[in-house]
């Protein structure tokens, strides 16, 4: 009896490894061998379905009220809507205007506002030449007595034909357009007031 207690445990780790072996590479027309069947049935939820479990029947939960999310705490009024908490509009760019931030302004200036401002905010852009769209100039008067933070507005919300841009332009990159704008507006200013008095 003792003899065969070791080939009878060689037997069965035998039958083991075989069994084990066919489980993960042998084809079969009957369902797999599941050796841990918690690993292929897993409970989740997907978007958007209904649970039972819940009271409301929803599978989405609703956040905890008061719940901010990461970059959602928007405390600085002036920074983020261009105005203060009286609702008027700031009079100066709340970033500091610098030689970076100025060029980070032209670049998403050429993205989003030169196709119908055109390079040098005149107003005569692609979609005037083409479809004679009428297209603010920033030179005008009526545009350079906004403040910063009207410009802001307008490019947040959009004013007549222009549509807003509170979703594609961050309020960060709004603000370098502001500050590029103001650089456009006081070359052109500086290049009339050194002008010979006959080509004004």
């Amino acid at each position: 009896m003792t003899a065969r207690t070791p080939r009878s445990l060689g037997a069965i780790a035998l039958m083991s490894l075989v069994t084990i072996g066919c489980a993960r590479g042998c084809t079969s027309s009957r369902p797999p061998i599941h050796i841990n069947p918690s690993m292929d049935d897993q409970p989740k939820v997907r978007p958007q379905t209904s649970n039972g479990f819940f009271f409301d029947g929803a599978s989405m939960r609703v956040p905890v009220p008061g719940t901010v999310a990461i970059g959602g705490l928007k405390e600085d009024d002036a920074f983020f809507t261009g105005r203060t908490a009286d609702g008027e509009y700031v009079a100066t760019n709340p970033r500091t205007t610098d030689e970076a931030f100025v060029e980070r302004g032209r670049q998403r200036y050429t993205i989003y506002c030169a196709p119908c401002h055109d390079a040098r905010g005149d107003g005569k852009g692609i979609l005037f030449q083409r479809g004679n769209v009428p297209t603010a100039s920033f030179h005008q008067d009526k545009i350079l007595q906004y403040t910063d933070g009207q410009l802001f507005d307008v490019i947040t919300n959009g004013q007549g034909l222009m549509a807003g841009y509170r979703w594609p332009i961050p309020p960060a990159d709004r603000w370098a357009i502001v500050a590029y704008v103001r650089t456009l507006q006081r070359d052109r200013q500086a290049r009339a007031a050194n002008a010979p008095a006959a080509t004004q």
